[in-house]
């Protein structure tokens, strides 16, 4: 075996040990999760760059689909080829699957939930500071000149008008590339260029309870979906409760397992698929929402540094890493509202600031213990 060869096995086992990790540990939704990555591939690891890592985080918010799931594909594309793509993308999933599928068994046999809030109660405000932590270098490299920091903050201000993403993105990136068009007085940035054209919702007007059906669903979700977890609720409402496959309690359940759970909110349909037709249900529904997003990844990795060796669309990439950062502001800043809301929180939520800042190299995965603990100390004085 040659010295490649050798390497590239390392790096797979470096890839699957990270995202089997960040899987288990990355609470919070998409927005911490990449908060984490972006930890752990930049600050401590050294994969990637800021440059090469917002370049992803912007291709990733361009495409449906979960946005830090596809993050995770993207690093490990980066990382060690198809290989990597295809490990970290699954070991980011599985925990995640694993344990709500463990939640879904449960329910099904009980009925119910069990009582986790005191726990999440100290999770969410030290996700803030993990977030805020990851954003400050992000911002500074993304924030190039004067024309980026207005983009930035118009995508701001309309973030808070609730606004949806997409448009944001795609907005500032046109904008940016027709600026430097006209600039530059020359097109030739558009060559050689190839958008993802937007799916239309098609739903059926009832759906049976079949695997095959459950993964027809699903595919057509994850393909089409842009945006949060709460999106995903929406499109579960018309594709399963309207077609009385699933109680609206049920589905509300389902949505809070996916939050309190660490890895991506969309492992909610693991525990859908499972009400609804089993293990077999739980699977097939799984694999269903998530295969869009390894296609879509494959498809669009190869076109990044050609996009970033182009004029115009290396405009358009600046300013939608501008935009994606300015948008997960809005995010942190939405999630702060809800989450910190005492003194207790506020306290959690400087701690895990002051730690996070100074001890750059601390695994994230520590501030969401010491944060789940202090949260379940603190919610008992």
């Amino acid at each position: 075996m040659n010295e490649t060869n050798i390497n590239k096995g390392s790096d797979i086992k470096e890839i699957a040990k990270l995202f089997l990790r960040l899987g288990f540990t990355a609470f919070g939704g998409p927005a911490a999760h990449i908060a984490m990555m972006q930890q752990e591939v930049v600050t401590k690891r050294k994969w990637l760059n800021e440059q090469e890592f917002l370049d992803l985080l912007g291709a990733t918010n361009l495409i449906p689909g979960p946005n830090s799931t596809e993050m995770a594909i993207h690093i490990g594309h980066a990382r060690a080829g198809w290989k990597g793509l295809i490990v970290a993308g699954i070991c980011f999933i599985l925990p995640a699957v694993f344990i709500t599928l463990i939640f879904a068994v449960l329910y099904k046999q009980y009925g119910q939930l069990p009582e986790v809030q005191p726990f999440v109660y100290g999770i969410k405000p030290a996700i803030i500071a993990i977030i805020l932590s990851a954003v400050y270098p992000l911002a500074k490299k993304s924030l190039k000149t004067t024309e980026l920091i207005l983009i930035g903050i118009t995508v701001l201000i309309l973030s808070f008008l609730n606004i949806h993403e997409i448009y944001l993105m795609f907005g500032a990136g046109l904008f940016a590339l027709l600026s430097a068009t006209v600039r530059n007085r020359k097109t030739d940035s558009l060559h050689g260029f190839l958008p993802f054209p937007l799916l239309q919702v098609t739903s059926s007007a009832l759906i049976s309870a079949t695997n095959l059906n459950l993964f027809l669903t699903f595919l057509k979700i994850g393909a089409i979906l842009y945006g949060s977890g709460y999106v995903l609720i929406a499109f579960l409402d018309t594709e399963l409760v309207a077609t009385g496959l699933l109680s609206r309690q049920q589905l509300i359940d389902a949505v809070s397992v996916g939050q309190f759970t660490p890895g991506p909110v969309f492992s909610s349909v693991t525990f859908v698929g499972y009400q609804i037709n089993g293990i077999g249900g739980a699977v097939i529904s799984t694999v269903g929402i998530f295969l869009p997003s390894f296609v879509f990844v494959a498809l669009l990795n190869p076109l990044i540094k050609r996009m970033r060796n182009s004029v115009g669309f290396s405009a358009f990439l600046d300013a939608v890493n501008v935009a994606s950062v300015a948008i997960i502001i809005a995010v942190c800043f939405a999630m702060g509202k809800e989450t910190i809301t005492d003194w207790r929180t506020i306290l959690i939520a400087i701690v895990g600031l002051i730690i996070t800042f100074r001890f750059t190299k601390i695994n994230s995965a520590f501030i969401v213990l010491a944060g789940s603990v202090a949260g379940y100390l603190l919610s008992h004085v």
